[in-house]
């Protein structure tokens, strides 16, 4: 496409390898403070264009680079000086509620995900795109009908296979309330991987024909809003 790309490992750096089966290993946001501080780098970088640089993340990486365009996190956390061009989300984890989750950066802000996911189900996400919508944003969601969670992996299973101790918070409802603090809306109690909403064994899997799907609308979307050829 004529684009670079710079991959983060928010793994290694903090000695680990997996966090799916304890998801309390990492912080859900710290991928964010990583996406800012490659912003740092990369706004003064010799090959790099500031004012073209999109952020793009899968999964937990997905959560991140969707919250990361709230601005008072911006306001926190990013020192860059620049903005990213856009957000592009790949099933992201949409559980939990943030205080001031609409007002985010003036850019584009992309979810995509399977309806089959019960990782990470998309249907989580609709309400805070319809949400961020009201708010006069520009946000888009697409669904891909029965695709599970990471099916644009082509080393996943076919059909999708169970993680049996992988947690998920795909029955949970958490809200930041008060600022700097998740609570469990179920019981109003702080928000821990050990509450009965937390759920095991969730599935991942490959889909081929969702995979070329995104891979064109995503294309399409890169090369529009970076102007790439």
């Amino acid at each position: 496409m004529g684009v670079s790309t710079f991959a983060l490992d928010g793994f290694t750096g903090r000695g680990l390898t997996d966090v799916s089966t304890n998801q309390a290993l990492l912080g859900r946001l710290n991928f964010i403070l990583d996406t800012y501080r490659a912003l740092d780098i990369l706004a003064n970088h010799p090959r790099a264009d500031p004012q073209r640089i999109a952020l793009m993340g899968f999964s937990r990486g997905g959560q991140a680079a969707l919250y990361a365009s709230l601005k008072r996190f911006h306001q926190m956390w990013n020192k860059s000086g620049i903005e990213f061009a856009a957000y592009i989300a790949f099933y992201p984890d949409c559980a939990t509620t943030f205080v001031s989750d609409t007002e985010v950066a003036d850019r584009p802000i992309r979810l995509f995900g399977g309806t089959a996911d019960d990782y990470d189900p998309i249907a989580l996400c609709e309400p805070y795109v319809e949400r961020l919508r009201a708010a006069g944003r520009d946000v888009e969601l697409t669904e891909y009908p029965g695709a599970p969670h990471s099916f644009d992996n082509p080393l996943g299973a076919r059909p999708a296979a169970a993680s049996p101790k992988s947690q998920s918070v795909r029955n949970c409802t958490i809200r930041e309330e008060p600022v700097g603090t998740l609570v469990n809306a179920a019981t109003w109690e702080q928000f821990s991987y050990k509450d009965a909403c937390v759920t095991l064994g969730p599935h991942t899997g490959y889909d081929p024909a969702a995979t070329q799907r995104i891979m064109e609308t995503v294309t399409t979307f890169i090369r529009m809003k970076l102007k790439s050829n």
